[in-house]
């Protein structure tokens, strides 16, 4: 699973178009949601049986490789110092 494509979906019949991960109708942004509330992955994929692990890490690989190939990105936030 290394595409986007295989591991999420956006279909404007599905949630208006939101990314969900691919097989299921949860949003994305959940795990993201998720992680920022502090929770863990084990505690998202036990409250989502449908999503596989495999699915979790490629977003998250996936989320870092575009803020990695944008440097700019990293530069303006303060915090990132």
């Amino acid at each position: 699973m290394s595409k986007l494509s295989e591991v999420t979906r956006s279909d404007p019949h599905i949630l208006s178009g939101i990314p969900v991960f691919s097989g299921t109708r949860v949003p994305v942004r959940s795990l993201f949601d998720y992680l920022e509330g502090g929770e863990t992955i084990e505690e998202f994929l036990h409250q989502f049986p449908a999503i596989k692990r495999e699915q979790t890490t490629a977003v998250l690989d996936m989320a870092y490789e575009s803020v990695a190939h944008h440097p700019k990105i990293l530069r303006k936030n303060p915090s990132c110092q």
